[in-house]
């Protein structure tokens, strides 16, 4: 070595460093107390391969709300109009049936502001016609009853001619029966004057006195059936006149008929204008009422959706955004489709909302900091657009860890803000839970589920 320090050291002392260094070198409790260290080490990492390790289902998702009417909803106005004036502004709070906004109509049929009194004029017009028409079916009633009445007295009368006419035709065909038997007897009273005259027996005049006797009974005969022939003409003219006025009878009637069913069409086409006329009444009422657009339901206005004064709204359109005030709130958790059939209602659930810092363990939640408490409600049955299944969990308000209770849900809480949520599965050994891992396997449960909701809807189905 180049001896350039202005110091001598003696070789002496260099021979006493090299002694003390080599003796601290060879002294052997240093390797023995690594051992002790390298054996505690491993005794504390086999202890800790045997603690109980609590498994959990990692998810993320957002704050929404349990029931369907606390979350988010468009206000929408039921007609078409105009907007006349805005009695809300953003972020304001609403009460149910406080007024949102004020439109004016836009179809001109509504035009007329005394248009409810027009069409009350028409209906009390509408109600004479029924009225007149409801008269008029009663007059033809009436006129029906006379009719029947009438034809009863006339059908009594032809009936009695008809009868008369049969007895008169009786009459004289008994004197045609009676005549001919006369005529009869004088020809054979005739045919023995005639024997007896030539016999010498009678005179010329018993026979001309006979044979004139028999002139007159020929005729008697000829007039006798020249009755009968009138009788008979009399009976059918009778039976004639009898159908004649049946005839006329039903010709009256069917005409009477037609004059009752045209008023019973009009009348009833006049109750259906009435109907329709109350109808449109009711309509125009409810239509003005519809001019002030309401809160459906108490609630914040999020956003307006229109804007401006004397801007035309379509019907049914959507003119603001209402959220309701105190929603049930919940939270919905997105899983892996290999973890779900692991996950029951009623598991325990410990959450991390965005804005409130907090530390979890995933294998000792008991330790967390931080975390709320929450219960799975709801697992949907189909998978979700991003191929994961959803959970609604709401607030625990029995938790298994004690303390927890005091750790309610913030209120200052906003629907759509983001949450990380482990749902606590059962404990396994630590050992078990690297194996898993290192395996890719899915977490494991001491027991089957219960619950099978697509079987269980089908059982309810087919009841």
């Amino acid at each position: 070595m180049l001896n350039l320090s202005n110091q001598d050291i003696d070789n002496t002392v260099w021979d006493e460093e090299l002694k003390r260094s080599h003796a601290a070198l060879l002294n052997p409790k240093g390797s023995r107390r690594l051992g002790r260290i390298l054996l505690a080490i491993g005794l504390v990492f086999l202890i800790i391969l045997f603690l109980p390790w609590r498994q959990t289902i990692e998810g993320s998702g957002t704050l929404t709300t349990l029931r369907p009417q606390d979350r988010p909803q468009t206000v929408q106005n039921q007609i078409a109009g105009r907007i006349e004036r805005w009695s809300v502004r953003e972020g304001q709070l609403v009460k149910r049936g406080d007024t949102i906004l004020i439109i004016s109509e836009i179809k001109d049929e509504y035009f007329d502001p005394n248009l409810p009194v027009r069409l009350n004029e028409q209906l009390v017009a509408k109600r004479g016609n029924v009225a007149a028409n409801t008269a008029k079916i009663q007059a033809t009633d009436q006129q029906l009853a006379a009719l029947r009445l009438t034809l009863e007295v006339q059908l009594s009368s032809a009936r009695n001619k008809v009868e008369q006419a049969a007895n008169y035709l009786n009459i004289d065909q008994a004197e045609l029966a009676a005549a001919t038997n006369f005529y009869q007897i004088a020809q054979s009273r005739l045919a023995r004057y005639e024997e007896g005259y030539k016999n010498g027996l009678f005179s010329l005049t018993d026979i001309e006195t006979r044979r004139l006797k028999l002139q007159e009974d020929l005729a008697k005969v000829t007039a006798a059936r020249n009755k009968v022939a009138s009788s008979r003409q009399a009976l059918a003219n009778a039976k004639i006149e009898l159908s004649n006025l049946r005839a006329k009878y039903e010709q009256d009637v069917a005409k009477t008929l037609s004059d009752r069913s045209s008023a019973v069409s009009s009348r009833a086409s006049s109750e259906g204008e009435v109907a329709s006329l109350r109808n449109k009444i009711a309509n125009v009422v409810v239509r003005r009422g519809l001019y002030v657009v309401r809160a459906p339901q108490s609630g914040y206005v999020v956003r307006t959706l229109k804007a401006g004064i004397g801007e035309t709204i379509k019907e049914g359109e959507s003119i603001a955004t209402l959220q309701p005030d105190a929603p049930v709130l919940a939270v919905e958790l997105y899983v892996r489709a290999m973890d779900v059939p692991l996950i029951q209602r009623g598991r325990q659930v410990r959450l991390q909302f965005d804005g409130w810092p907090a530390v979890q363990f995933s294998g000792w939640p008991s330790v967390a900091v931080g975390t709320f408490a929450g219960t799975v409600s709801v697992i949907d049955v189909v998978s979700s657009t991003n191929g994961k299944y959803r959970l609604l969990v709401r607030p625990d308000r029995h938790p298994e860890q004690p303390g927890e209770e005091d750790h309610q849900w913030p209120a200052q809480l906003r629907l759509g803000s983001g949450v990380y949520g482990w749902v606590i599965l059962d404990s396994v050994p630590v050992w078990y839970e690297i194996w898993r891992q290192l395996n890719g396997f899915p977490p494991s449960l001491q027991a089957a589920p219960n619950e099978a909701p697509i079987k269980e809807t089908a059982s309810k189905d087919k009841k």
